[in-house]
């Protein structure tokens, strides 16, 4: 049920944090907001840019919120206050979300870098250059960060200095940001494709397409009990074995999903273009609820201390529970 809303003003294709009972998350209004996650009630606004905030999520660390914006710019806030501590301008806009590795900030930008920052300061420690659009966010495992780019090639970055460790063809342009789990990494591709990549060997171990459908895979997987969840174009989420590729099950929605599915007590829950926030049975693919949002849901849902929090195109942010 709906424990409250919140009015953002304009779109949210930011992904909410939940830190410590307070919900951040950006909009296309060009702000970040600060809402209780209690009530929905406002602690602050901070406004980042007139351009927009798209599809940046906040990251929380060490008492900074950072997100970026459409107009290139990496924001540093005080979680507390909403106050600015730091920013740094890119040379193009910034559709990747970042991510806290110790006291380094990564951020991917359209201008074909990925950024490394020191996190209090954000001093510039390195900045690596891809052949394409830094769409998507990376994804951090054993000091390493690896990043899918517009470019079809899957990086290793060192983050301590920013060296390229070694590369992986996806054969496809990516949007989606890849999952890690022991030593493999998941993601899709705009050629209709999943892929199971071995870091360990730098070889694919498999791939999967859909036998009847071809469709890109524009959200991010969730890995949960040997599975592989996505959501497709196709208006299906989909269920795949990590170990193989081979498709468990797919259950329809009545739009395509874009949204990357979180995964909790046995349910995946993801947004779709259908306006809906749909509930599955993770083992079954059993739709189990849906909950009617007004507008198309493209960020990925947030769950914390029991509650759900998901954003849509509609401006609204909601928070649901049992």
């Amino acid at each position: 049920k709906v424990l409250w809303t919140y009015d953002a003003g304009e779109a949210i294709e930011s992904s909410a944090a939940i830190v410590q009972n307070v919900v951040y998350v950006g909009s296309q209004s060009g702000d970040l907001h600060a809402v209780n996650l209690a009530d929905g009630s406002l602690r602050w606004k901070y406004r980042a840019s007139a351009d927009g905030i798209g599809e940046s999520s906040p990251a929380v660390a060490s008492g900074l919120v950072f997100i970026g914006d459409l107009s290139g710019v990496l924001h540093a806030v005080d979680a507390a206050s909403g106050k600015a501590v730091w920013s740094y301008k890119t040379g193009g806009e910034i559709k990747s979300s970042p991510v806290v590795a110790g006291e380094t900030v990564l951020i991917g930008s359209y201008d074909t870098h990925l950024y490394a920052l020191a996190a209090r300061t954000g001093a510039l420690r390195w900045k690596v250059q891809t052949a394409g659009y830094v769409h998507g966010t990376p994804a951090v495992a054993d000091g390493i960060a690896y990043v899918a780019g517009c470019d079809e090639i899957l990086r290793a970055i060192r983050i301590a200095d920013g060296r390229e460790l070694y590369t992986i063809s996806s054969g496809a342009y990516t949007g989606a940001s890849p999952a890690i789990l022991d030593g493999r990494a998941y993601y899709g591709t705009y050629e209709n494709e999943m892929l199971g990549v071995n870091l360990r060997t730098r070889r694919m171990a498999w791939r999967h397409s859909h036998p009847d459908r071809g469709f890109p895979y524009y959200s991010s997987a969730a890995v949960s009990g040997g599975r592989i969840f996505v959501g497709g174009r196709d208006k299906h989420l989909h269920a795949l074995d990590a170990a193989t590729g081979k498709e468990i099950w797919a259950a329809a929605a009545g739009a395509r999903i874009d949204s990357s599915p979180a995964v909790a007590s046995g349910r995946v829950y993801v947004g779709s273009n259908d306006g809906k926030l749909h509930v599955f049975d993770a083992m079954k693919g059993t739709p189990l609820q849906q909950f009617e949002a007004g507008g198309a849901i493209t960020a990925s849902p947030a769950i914390a201390s029991e509650r759900l929090v998901v954003g849509a195109q509609n401006g609204r942010l909601f928070c649901l529970g049992g």
